[in-house]
């Protein structure tokens, strides 16, 4: 009875993963932070973001290799890049859709990151079914993006083949970060109205856990460090009232060894 009950004990805990504590911030991810080159609009969100103790958690190191999932503005490309330094390499990926939808968005990231202090970033162009990257990942970061995959969009994404492309990227023992905004906790909530002002932008964390644990990762932590309690759940993320504070989960998933 004793050894049923660690056994059902130690698979809860791959599937549901454990609350993690906040971790002691590297030197190397202080560093990066405290970068002069980062830009103002950039240091002005870290408050709301968390970088340092998300990156923390997560575990990106000098020499790794990392994925950056539709970088946006390249706020965490940009970290990334100082982090892992020279012996690494940073991929701001770009989903195919939003290439062909929206003509200068690869020209303009890869002027982001022309300059001598991101020899490490390399801009790619890939489906979100096939997202890859020239050699094994250490890390994939799909931050703030997972809600857009089931909206025209973005294809509508293939969602189980996404994350299946995710896992075959990374190298064994690697980690996919999974951050975003939350809708109502059990809400089984996909956020597919088509018309785009009435969305909330947010999405279940039970859909995101369900989905990826199903393409054979497990959940290794998932934390409150980007949590709001007061958050309703029931605004858009870009409503005044809520915007930068929104509720967000954290999920770190690791492919296993």
């Amino acid at each position: 009875m004793r050894t049923a009950i660690l056994v059902c004990t130690a698979m809860a805990t791959l599937s549901f993963g454990t609350v993690a504590p906040a971790q002691p911030v590297p030197g190397y991810v202080a560093a990066a932070l405290a970068d002069p080159g980062r830009p103002a609009a950039d240091t002005q969100r870290d408050a709301r973001r968390k970088p340092a103790e998300c990156l923390a958690l997560a575990g990106l190191k000098p020499g790794d290799r990392v994925a950056d999932v539709y970088p946006g503005g390249g706020y965490y490309t940009r970290i990334f890049s100082k982090v892992v330094g020279p012996s690494g390499r940073v991929y701001a990926l770009i989903p195919q859709v939003v290439a062909a939808q929206a003509s200068g968005v690869v020209a303009d990231t890869k002027a982001q990151f022309a300059g001598a202090d991101y020899q490490n970033v390399r801009v790619l162009v890939a489906p979100f079914a096939a997202l890859s990257a020239p050699e094994p990942l250490d890390l994939v970061w799909m931050g703030d993006v997972y809600h857009d995959l089931p909206n025209v969009e973005m294809g509508p994404a293939d969602i189980a083949a996404t994350n299946r492309a995710v896992f075959k990227a990374l190298k064994p023992g690697g980690i996919y970060i999974v951050t975003d905004h939350a809708a109502a906790p059990g809400s089984n909530f996909l956020d597919l109205e088509p018309d785009m002002s009435r969305r909330l932008h947010r999405i279940d964390p039970a859909i995101v856990k369900r989905q990826v644990l199903a393409a054979g990762f497990v959940l290794e932590a998932q934390s409150d460090l980007l949590a709001n309690g007061a958050d309703p759940h029931t605004a858009s993320v870009f409503d005044p009232a809520i915007r930068g504070k929104t509720d967000q989960f954290f999920f770190k998933f690791r492919k296993p060894r």
